[in-house]
């Protein structure tokens, strides 16, 4: 069966570091795939804020993001009490959406890339909705 190819970003302009804790180990004894998704989620959520966002408010009052689809693609193991890096690009943004993509690493070992597609929603209305201009302004100015 072919495996998924996600393909590292040229740049990575946020970072998170996290310890992997007992709870994220599984009964094999390494890093749980159900803990490296919320692994990404704390490192996203960390990144919205770094920017001065949040899930539920990209800068407009009333536009959040929800999750569409999320896809992991495994490069080595990583155990209770490392230390791992989860570097963060936003990319691929379009008028209701973007990708965020993800790289976590322990040393130079990368242990996954994690790529996750987000819908701008307004929770209010309850349906999709353009992505803020305050995020777009914010995020511009971050990457430069």
């Amino acid at each position: 069966m072919p495996r998924i190819s996600l393909v590292e970003q040229k740049d990575y302009e946020f970072r998170y570091i996290i310890t992997v804790q007992p709870r994220d180990v599984n009964y094999q004894g390494h890093l749980g795939n159900d803990s490296i998704i919320s692994l990404v989620r704390t490192a996203q959520a960390d990144t919205l804020r770094s920017l001065n966002f949040s899930e539920r408010d990209l800068g407009d009052g009333k536009t959040g993001i929800i999750t569409y689809d999320i896809v992991a693609s495994y490069k080595a193991e990583a155990f209770a009490f490392e230390e791992l890096v989860i570097e963060t690009h936003i990319g691929e943004i379009r008028r209701r959406g973007f990708r965020m993509f993800h790289r976590l690493t322990k040393g130079q070992v990368i242990v996954a890339l994690v790529e996750a597609g987000m819908a701008t929603y307004n929770y209010d209305s309850r349906k999709m909705a353009p992505v803020p201009e305050p995020f777009l302004t914010a995020l511009a100015r971050h990457q430069g």
